[in-house]
């Protein structure tokens, strides 16, 4: 299974299992963490959601090589009205799955009604920072570490672009601009990170916080929930994901046109390689 669902108390456990490829994102996993969420929000005794991912490392992106990649698979949309990708060329086939599977998802997720945290180790990459974000809170281990390296396709960011509201402008700049990693003292000294914990009490910590959060009534979990997203977006953060995501496309548009294909030639190997530092 490519996700993992167990409750613990009042706190649902969800976990990617994808631990082979470093938790990378397919559609199926992507589609099997939302019936997991939808699960916990049925769940009336589900107080607080924590989003986990097996073995070494949380999370390292998008699915861009491996031999479950399923890009060319019909997916049963949720997120967003538009048609389906697999009959569709070029710059339409590309908008119609991202739109519903990346941008349209991390949204959808990011609405649910009770709180979410983040439990993350290990690498935490591109697509998996997309994952991160969309959590109202983020306990890292102190061996995490992040980074949005696709500037380096020429591309401005992933799809969820949260960057200056969850980094800040500058810093927000210097990871895309440079494409380097950045750890889990860095995140937190940015705001992005809520707690550092040793890697073996990262479990424990993150369900002794999600424990704490589950004693408040869960509507009004839910309502404090919906106004700290109610002013990010009165700060211009879904306009601005708006405005980000179409050139995000016209980056794919443009490889397509002068590449090998649209993104730009990079494999998940070379990715990890210049990154790697």
């Amino acid at each position: 299974m490519t996700v993992l669902y167990e409750r613990r108390g009042p706190v649902a456990l969800v976990t990617m299992n994808r631990p082979e490829y470093r938790n990378a994102q397919n559609s199926a996993m992507t589609y099997a963490l939302d019936d997991a969420f939808s699960r916990a929000v049925d769940d009336v005794q589900v107080k607080v959601i924590v989003l986990a991912g097996a073995g070494q490392h949380f999370s390292a992106g998008h699915d861009i090589g491996t031999p479950d990649r399923d890009v060319d698979k019909s997916f049963d949309r949720r997120a967003v009205v538009w048609w389906d990708h697999t009959d569709k060329e070029g710059g339409n086939q590309r908008f119609a799955r991202e739109s519903e599977v990346y941008l349209g998802m991390c949204r959808r997720w990011r609405e649910i009604p009770k709180p979410m945290i983040a439990s993350v180790q290990g690498a935490c990459i591109a697509g998996g920072l997309m994952l991160a974000w969309m959590c109202d809170l983020i306990v890292a281990s102190d061996d995490a570490f992040f980074a949005d390296p696709v500037v380096r396709m020429g591309i401005p960011g992933v799809e969820y672009f949260a960057h200056p509201w969850v980094l800040g402008p500058r810093a927000a700049r210097e990871i895309l601009f440079t494409g380097d990693r950045f750890t889990a003292a860095q995140a937190k000294e940015w705001g992005m990170v809520n707690r550092i914990v040793p890697r073996e009490d990262l479990e424990d910590e993150t369900f002794e916080l999600a424990g704490r959060i589950a004693e408040m009534p869960p509507f009004g979990l839910s309502l404090a929930k919906k106004a700290v997203n109610q002013a990010e977006d009165l700060m211009g953060m879904r306009s601005g994901m708006d405005s980000v995501f179409g050139l995000h496309h016209f980056a794919h548009a443009h490889n397509a046109e002068t590449s090998k294909d649209s993104l730009a030639g990079e494999s998940a190997r070379s990715m990890r390689d210049a990154g790697a530092r």
